[in-house]
């Protein structure tokens, strides 16, 4: 009877030594998958990241389409540099004397061009609107939207997208505000964008 007593003191000794060494070895095991996920987690993340940057360098270069097609479209032009902005080719280029920006999409066809005009190079009914109804500002820049019938695409200035047609666009300000008119080829003017 006393052999069996032992035995069984024994039996529950090895099952109380076997269930906590298993009940370890189980947290340990849960340890380590949640180590291993967190691991997984980070590279999956770098992964990503150097996915975005190799993106980013990628968009970062004009194509060699936009300069394939730019001399067909402003034959002779100098002074010629290159910038991807976007998804959009934009081009500093001079013709004729006159500095424009020939904006590129995608696909490498001309969106547009914008060049410096002046007040006085707007219809003569937006300078009187402008002058009456924003008296008080003072003009900083005009520029005119020379948009290419022959593409579709919408246009985007200023951080805001337009449909495409040729416009001026008369940045002005007053104390700190700062605000941006569109000027349609008829004279009708528009707030378009302001801080």
């Amino acid at each position: 009877m006393m052999k069996k007593i032992l035995l069984a003191g024994t039996i529950a000794v090895l099952c109380s030594v076997t269930a906590t060494s298993m009940a370890q070895n189980a947290t340990a095991l849960n340890t380590e998958k949640k180590e291993l996920n967190q691991e997984k987690k980070e590279l999956n993340k770098e992964k990503k990241a150097i996915k975005k940057q190799e993106r980013a360098i990628e968009n970062a270069e004009v194509s060699y389409q936009t300069k394939q097609q730019f001399p067909g479209d402003f034959p002779g032009a100098t002074n010629v540099s290159y910038v991807r902005n976007g998804n959009m080719d934009e081009v500093w280029f001079t013709q004729n004397g006159v500095q424009y920006k020939a904006f590129y999409d995608p696909e490498a066809r001309l969106i547009g061009t914008t060049t410096k005009k002046s007040i006085s190079d707007l219809p003569a009914v937006a300078q009187k609107e402008i002058q009456k109804k924003y008296s008080g500002y003072k003009i900083d820049r005009v520029i005119l939207f020379d948009d290419n019938e022959n593409n579709d695409s919408d246009m985007m200035l200023y951080g805001q997208q337009f449909a495409d047609a040729d416009n001026y666009f008369v940045e002005m300000h007053k104390d700190s505000k700062q605000m941006i008119l569109q000027v349609n080829m008829s004279g009708e003017v528009f707030y378009f964008a302001g801080k």
